[in-house]
Order: C-alpha cells, then sequence, then structure tokens
C-alpha cells in the first residue's frame, strides 16, 4: 500500500514538472540594435530605422545651416532654440512617437547645431520647482521667475500607415515625417519624411 500511494506521488510529481517546463516563460537577452520584427507592426527596428533617417536628414539640412549662421551672427553667436511639439500618430496602431523625437532631439543638441527648451509635463515640473524655490530656498540660489528662454522653432511629426490585405496576404506601409516651424512667423524651415517602410506578412493557411 505504501508503495502505491509513494508511486502515485512520484508520478503526480513528475506530471507537474511537464506541465511546468511545457507552459513556463522563457527569456532571452538580444542585442538592442538587433532587427525584432514578429508580427509586421511597428517595431523597435522601424523606430531606429526612422529616427536614423530623420536625423541624417536635419543636421544635414544646408536651410538649417543657413538659418543658424544668420541667426547667431545677429545674437553674438548664440544658437537657436527648439521646443518638442506633437508628434502625431495617425496610423492604426499604437506606436510611441516620444521616442522617435526624442532621438532627434538628443542627437541635434549632440551635433550643436541647435539648442532646445523643455516642454510638456518637464516645463510644468521645472515651473513648480522654481516655484517652491521661491519660499523655500534662499534668495542668493533660488531660480529667478519669468527668466525662461523662449523657444524660436517647433519640432513636430507624424507617423502614418496603410493596410492592404487579401486572403492570407497583407502589406503594412509606415510613412514618417518631421517638421521644424518657426513659431513666430509659422514658416518652415525644414521638413523632411524618412524612406517609406514596407512590409510583406504571409500568414500560414489553416489546413481543415
Amino acid at each position: 500500500m505504501k508503495r502505491n500511494v509513494l508511486v502515485l506521488a512520484v508520478c503526480l510529481m513528475a506530471l507537474v514538472m511537464m506541465s511546468c517546463a511545457t507552459t513556463g516563460t522563457s527569456v532571452a537577452r538580444v542585442d538592442g540594435g538587433a532587427a525584432a520584427d514578429l508580427t509586421g507592426e511597428w517595431s523597435s527596428a522601424d523606430v531606429q530605422e526612422v529616427s536614423n533617417a530623420l536625423i541624417a536628414l536635419a543636421l544635414a539640412s544646408s536651410r538649417i545651416d543657413t538659418y543658424i549662421n544668420d541667426y547667431s551672427k545677429k545674437n553674438g553667436g548664440e544658437l537657436p532654440t527648439v521646443i518638442v511639439g506633437r508628434f502625431r500618430n495617425a496610423s492604426s496602431e499604437r506606436i510611441d512617437t516620444s521616442i522617435i523625437s526624442g532621438a532627434m532631439r538628443t542627437a541635434i543638441i549632440n551635433s550643436g547645431k541647435l539648442e532646445f527648451v523643455e516642454g510638456g509635463d518637464m516645463r510644468e515640473a521645472l515651473r513648480e520647482e522654481r516655484q517652491d524655490q521661491q519660499s523655500n530656498a534662499s534668495e542668493a540660489t533660488a531660480a529667478a521667475l519669468a527668466n525662461e528662454t523662449g523657444a524660436n522653432f517647433m519640432l513636430t511629426g507624424e507617423v502614418n500607415s496603410i493596410v492592404q490585405k487579401l486572403d492570407n496576404q497583407s502589406t503594412r506601409t509606415y510613412y514618417v515625417k518631421a517638421t521644424i516651424t518657426n513659431l513666430e512667423t509659422n514658416r518652415v524651415l525644414w521638413e523632411g519624411q524618412a524612406d517609406p517602410i514596407v512590409k510583406m506578412i504571409v500568414q500560414a493557411r489553416h489546413k481543415l
């Protein structure tokens, strides 16, 4: 009797271990620069490709160089300032466009071509901190109010997509552009569009 109970317990333990082995989650680290495209939808590889393309276009723009040189001559060598505005997702997917605008901002700042000022939630946080310093920091160290640097330009952008389906095949085409606009005059200083990303997805047919 005891032997039968022991055998049963061992069998149950084996079944539990097999179940865990077949339903458990497996995680593997991959190179951050490696292409990872499992579904054909917008991916990290697409973000990297688009960001690199738009950055290259912006940094190579002769119009931006001309404006920067003229501005610097008139303002004692200072660089024009840019604020990041709305980077709209007009596609049918959920896409975090802030990754694209963030990558562009970092690259342009590091190039030394333009200066950026904070906007959105970060700007509000900075204003709250300055206001708090008026009551809690010494007069000598408190940041002055109403002394922000106004932006000359705004960086905006848009992501669009077209999806076509036929039987078990579909194509997804992504269009991404960015624009730098003069805040005072509404004139567009620069606009660039990355090469469209086109994906062909073929799904396996289900056998009856």
